[in-house]
């Protein structure tokens, strides 16, 4: 069923193999035209970074949101969009968990533990950004945040964002501050896991590390 707004339409479920799945398989059969976020109670299937699979319990944020790219600022490239989307739904997060930060390009952290994390296809016209966020208690490999608040309400403030979307280069500056937390971490690349501590960030969002440029779209 449809519960969202005229710009962008929520539909609910109680439980979906995989939020992102769903929406990439009907942008490919043509079935979506328009901008539409999928939320779910239950996810059996999730999908996570480097094709790994999430988990995510009843009361965690697990949605995904197809948004058509001519709608978005024009500054906005496929290098920059993951880290654009993820710091987005950061700073929503940051109103209940002021410690949470941002992991370049996707994850989300607090207090050193991974608590959720971003992942972003471009599709068809559209990006498909999927976002799934530990709520309530903490898991056995990943923290949560610990809070009150429900995931329907957080992705309520998060299509307030992406309905009136800040530009690229009005977020890169706050971005730009936010990859400090990075330094202390790792990128995956070909198996192999990179240091951050001495990596630059560029200005379309892409990383500089011994003289190689690093992209990000997942």
């Amino acid at each position: 069923m449809s519960d969202g707004g005229s710009k962008l339409d929520i539909h609910s479920f109680d439980t979906l193999p995989s939020t992102q799945t769903y929406l990439v398989d009907r942008i490919r059969r043509g079935e979506i035209t328009h901008p539409i976020a999928v939320i779910t109670e239950e996810q059996t299937a999730g999908r996570g970074s480097r094709h790994t699979t999430w988990e995510g319990r009843r009361g965690d944020l697990l949605t995904s949101i197809a948004l058509k790219i001519s709608d978005l600022p024009a500054d906005i490239l496929p290098q920059s969009a993951s880290v654009y989307f993820a710091y987005l739904i950061k700073e929503i997060l940051a109103e209940i968990a002021p410690d949470i930060y941002l992991k370049w390009p996707n994850d989300l952290y607090q207090k050193g533990g991974k608590v959720g994390g971003v992942i972003t296809q471009k599709l068809k016209g559209f990006y498909v950004v999927g976002v799934g966020v530990n709520l309530g208690a903490k898991r056995s490999r990943y923290g949560a945040i610990e809070s009150d608040v429900t995931a329907r309400a957080l992705l309520d403030r998060y299509r307030e964002r992406l309905e009136a979307p800040p530009t690229w280069k009005d977020l890169f500056s706050k971005i730009k501050v936010e990859f400090e937390h990075s330094r202390t971490h790792f990128f995956h690349k070909d198996g192999a896991q990179i240091s951050l501590q001495d990596a630059r960030l560029c200005e379309d969002g892409s990383l500089e590390i011994t003289g190689e440029r690093m992209y990000s779209l997942r």
